[in-house]
């Protein structure tokens, strides 16, 4: 080639980038054909797949991937479904093209009006979504971890909660499952609403007052 081509010639493609939508649109469609019945592709399928799930960092701060969004993925792109149920995100970003030749620059951009869903971290569903992440760092607190915070007894605090509806609230409690064990856990939520309660409730007429 050094024969053919001057050395301080630098080489430029004379294919554009193409548009984000349209690759975007490409590496879910060969995701898909990598993971068709017989073929020995699925590694680089999900490699692929963990590709696409960083992409949306663009449209959400914070991004975090795990093993089982990449199975959920994997799920739903071996069901069929669309691209747009799947990572609704990406649909939000865009890309602006500026200047052409040795100038070209891509600026990648949110789009407005996105249908995006927001889920519980734990969210058995398949399509991608906003999740909220790292559920054991929010809900920390155990139920006697709590009532030592609040200054109470257990039994105290647990007539307390009932009384607040804590156990019921998505945003207080939390129930983890290991196999047939159940967790339950608080947030700081759940903290600070018992916490404001007590300033106008008197907490000794409450246990009075209970379900016996």
């Amino acid at each position: 080639m050094i024969n053919h081509i001057p050395t301080r010639v630098l080489p430029v493609s004379t294919m554009p980038p193409g548009d984000f939508e349209f690759l975007v649109d490409r590496e879910y469609r060969l995701i898909r054909e990598l993971l068709e019945p017989g073929r020995r592709h699925r590694d680089e399928a999900r490699a692929r797949i963990r590709s696409l799930l960083a992409m949306e960092s663009i449209a959400v701060e914070e991004v975090v991937i795990s093993e089982r969004d990449i199975d959920r993925i994997e799920k739903a792109v071996r069901a069929g479904q669309d691209i747009l149920e799947v990572f609704p995100r990406l649909s939000t970003v865009g890309t602006r093209t500026d200047g052409e030749g040795v100038n070209l620059v891509v600026h990648f951009s949110k789009k407005e009006g996105a249908p995006v869903r927001y889920l519980r971290g734990d969210d058995p569903a398949d399509a991608a979504a906003v999740r909220e992440l790292d559920l054991q760092k929010k809900f920390y607190l155990g139920a006697a971890e709590l009532a030592q915070k609040l200054g109470l007894t257990q039994p105290k605090a647990k007539v307390l909660r009932d009384h607040l509806g804590i156990d019921e609230d998505v945003n207080c409690r939390h129930v983890f499952e290991f196999g047939s064990a159940k967790h339950p856990r608080f947030s700081d939520n759940a903290f600070r609403r018992m916490r404001e309660a007590l300033n106008d409730l008197d907490i000794e007429e409450l246990w009075r007052a209970r379900r016996r």
